[in-house]
């Protein structure tokens, strides 16, 4: 079997990034290429659970007003369903009206799928039970994966799983399991069920570390740093999505191009700054994409007119191409990626040009994170957090510094630096205070020791409440409960 990955055609993770786009607030062309899509996925796959799923007049979760129906209140049959899936479906984006009509319903298409679908579980069945009678358990096997496949394909997530898990249990080679778990893995991730693929990640991971081949270690690592990202767990996130860049295979995930831009959003995050020249900044694989980054951003006294400068190279590519399997059949419908907005956030940053990075990461926000379905949810959080590593790396070289300055630096208003300031502030995040009567920022570094020694006495008074408590419980369990 070698490592050549089981399972990676199906379910393609490109359908439910277009799900996302009709559901989401894109471009007008954008939704309309979108809903192309997923039209010809639904009849080309004979998908007839998801497009029941997507567009039922009753239950469809695009027809949130419910077409036909007197109310949009869930049914608690409804309800009840939902409980007992396998897997939540997240696929729309929460908080968002859709319209009913963004995915029409036709009752004679679904009538036609469902009649498709039955006669090709019909053949499975007949393969699977001839296989039974006069081959061996390799051909058994074969036609169990073939039914696995067939619900990825078609989209039901809990007949998928359920037969993902019969697959994996009479599966005796190891390769073969990570793959079967993996393919799991995209189940959960193409509903967006986050604790689901918590739990499958870990069980991949106990899988590969007990003797798992370097090709899936690399596979896996990809779908772990992924998985991260859409926890915001970014700082366990970008060692693994970096690491990922040099050794890439996983297009049954994503494509390279958007691997690019999930490793560098996290990177900028969440490493520290030599770190971040280093696997950001100096990376090959990133400087082949951003840029080499010699030319140099216009310095803060430059930048008024920079939100409507021309750059002197745009940064558009298409790395699709680089990939094999799905990731090439998906080449030629995704568009290429301006990736001239992050090279500017990246270098921006490094340089201490706050002006630029701030005007970078508003573009970056209106490009990546809002049209994206792992970070859409988390836009608003990055956006704070990006903006609070320029204030303490600004903050981090002056011990006194002007407030006006500093706002000017950022092409901000007083006002606007004072309100954001203090936030970060209050919550212990930055260590300054504003004095808005002379007009300056003064930070607070605390001595290391006695950061040290106030975290001892914190610690230490909640260890001694947490045994006082347990002493308490000890003492009704015994002489004194009788």
């Amino acid at each position: 079997m070698g490592s050549e990955p089981q399972f990676s055609k199906y379910p393609n993770l490109a359908l439910a990034q277009n799900i996302f786009n009709i559901a989401n607030n894109s471009p007008r062309q954008t939704q309309q290429s979108s809903l192309k899509y997923i039209q010809d996925a639904i009849k080309d796959h004979k998908m007839a659970p998801l497009y029941r799923h997507l567009a039922h007049p009753t239950e469809g979760i695009l027809n949130v007003k419910g077409e036909g129906s007197a109310s949009a209140v869930p049914t608690p049959t409804t309800q009840r369903n939902r409980r007992a899936s396998l897997v939540s479906s997240n696929l729309v984006p929460s908080k968002r009206n859709v319209s009913g009509e963004v995915l029409p319903w036709d009752e004679k298409l679904y009538d036609d799928l469902k009649t498709e679908n039955d006669k090709e579980l019909e053949e499975i069945q007949k393969e699977e039970e001839q296989a039974q009678e006069t081959a061996g358990e390799t051909e058994v096997h074969a036609a169990r994966s073939k039914r696995a496949e067939f619900w990825a394909r078609v989209g039901d997530k809990d007949k998928a799983i359920e037969s993902y898990e019969a697959v994996f249990e009479k599966t005796g080679p190891l390769g073969a399991k990570i793959d079967t778990v993996l393919a799991i893995i995209r189940i959960g991730l193409f509903f967006n069920d986050k604790v689901f693929v918590k739990k499958q990640v870990d069980r991949a991971n106990i899988l590969v570390e007990s003797g798992g081949d370097w090709d899936r270690r690399n596979r896996l690592k990809a779908y772990k740093g992924l998985h991260l990202l859409t926890v915001r767990s970014y700082n366990t996130a970008a060692p693994l999505l970096l690491d990922s860049l040099s050794t890439f295979t996983s297009y049954e995930l994503c494509s390279y191009s958007a691997l690019v831009m999930y490793a560098v959003l996290a990177g900028t995050m969440a490493l520290k700054r030599t770190e971040f020249k280093t696997k950001v900044v100096d990376a090959p694989e990133i400087k082949a994409i951003l840029g080499s980054g010699d030319e140099k951003v216009p310095k803060d006294e430059e930048m008024e007119d920079i939100s409507t400068a021309t750059p002197e190279k745009a940064t558009v590519v298409n790395l699709t191409t680089l990939g094999t399997g799905q990731g090439m059949e998906s080449a030629e419908s995704e568009a290429p990626i301006d990736f001239s907005s992050l090279a500017s956030l990246v270098r921006s940053l490094y340089e201490g040009n706050y002006r630029a990075f701030f005007l970078a990461l508003a573009t970056v926000e209106e490009a990546f994170l809002l049209q994206d379905r792992y970070l859409f949810e988390h836009k608003v959080w990055f956006v704070r957090e990006m903006r609070l590593r320029g204030y303490q790396q600004l903050l981090q070289s002056y011990r006194v510094v002007g407030l006006k300055a500093m706002a000017d630096a950022f092409g901000i208003s007083v006002d606007l630096l004072d309100r954001d300031l203090a936030k970060f502030i209050a919550g212990g995040r930055v260590s300054c205070t504003i004095d808005r009567v002379q007009g300056i920022i003064e930070t607070t570094r605390p001595d290391d020791k006695n950061k040290q020694y106030a975290d001892v006495v914190k610690q230490g008074d909640a260890l001694i409440t947490k045994l006082q408590k347990y002493g308490q419980n000890v003492r009704l369990r015994g002489s004194e409960r009788t």
